[in-house]
């Protein structure tokens, strides 16, 4: 009898201890949320006109980083809605792309650790989209630094020297320049240093983790993109966004007019914008 009786125990005990972890974990989600977000209503319908007008102007941008997963996807949602007369895509290689969407795409290929050689590449934009970054695992600490805060920073200045007025610029989460992390320090020191730059519009981007399957092997990611994913399947957390909702709202942002220069949207107002947009 004993022997019937053990499987059912085993598993009370285990569905218990799921349980608590499940209830503390939320708990702990709770008190690190996001504050709420702005509520963005009937956005669909809004946002067609909101397009349409944007359309007229005959504005042009450029991507950072559009080799990368974020900047990918949002190269694809920036064509789809054809918000812009010209799309250019500036990037140490030259990208291929078979659909004939992207025919009309203008590359310019430069070398970041001689970027005022390549100046004239971002003379003549409106907007700029900053996806560049790297891993300090990938590129080690001094080369993520240059990556993350050095090639940003400089391809802001030649952008906002070439005329550009609107920069958007993917930072993370708990971005901050006084931070002991590198990661969040150096995230936070370049989202200083561009907004002292002075653009007409600057509009930072905190997401939490990326749930997306990226092409390069990263073990951790992959594990706490796994993890979030199967949480923001029971409940909405501050912690993660898929990165198609990212994009969306990043476009989206574009249209729309902010109260300050400067405009920081956590995940949790990203999230919003972005699902809001989609509906």
């Amino acid at each position: 009898m004993s022997l019937v009786k053990l499987p059912d125990t085993t598993l009370g005990k285990a569905t218990w201890l799921l349980s608590v972890v499940v209830v503390v974990f939320a708990v702990v989600l709770h008190y690190f949320d996001d504050p709420d977000p702005v509520k963005y209503t009937s956005m669909a319908e809004d946002m067609k006109t909101l397009e349409e007008n944007f359309r007229q102007q005959n504005k042009s941008c450029f991507i950072l980083g559009a080799s990368g997963e974020t900047g990918r996807l949002l190269l694809r949602e920036l064509l789809e809605r054809n918000i812009f007369s010209k799309v250019t895509l500036i990037g140490r290689r030259q990208l291929t792309f078979e659909d004939k969407a992207y025919e009309n795409l203008v590359q310019e290929v430069v070398d970041f650790e001689k970027l005022d050689d390549y100046a004239a590449a971002f003379q003549g934009h409106d907007v700029g989209y900053c996806c560049l970054g790297t891993t300090r695992a990938k590129a080690g600490a001094d080369g993520f630094v240059r990556v993350d805060h050095d090639y940003v920073l400089k391809s802001a200045e030649l952008a906002k020297s070439g005329g550009c007025t609107q920069f958007h610029l993917e930072s993370s989460r708990g971005a901050d320049k006084n931070s002991n992390f590198l990661y969040l320090k150096v995230k936070g020191q370049v989202e200083a240093d561009i907004e002292a730059l002075g653009f007409d519009r600057y509009s930072i981007y905190r997401p939490g983790v990326l749930l997306v399957d990226r092409q390069e092997s990263r073990p951790s990611e992959w594990l706490a993109r796994k993890f979030f994913g199967a949480l923001s399947t029971v409940c909405t957390t501050s912690m993660s966004i898929p990165v198609p909702v990212l994009t969306k709202a990043m476009v989206s942002n574009t249209l729309l007019q902010p109260e300050q220069k400067t405009e920081i949207l956590e995940n949790k107002a990203i999230a919003s914008l972005g699902m809001s947009a989609g509906k």
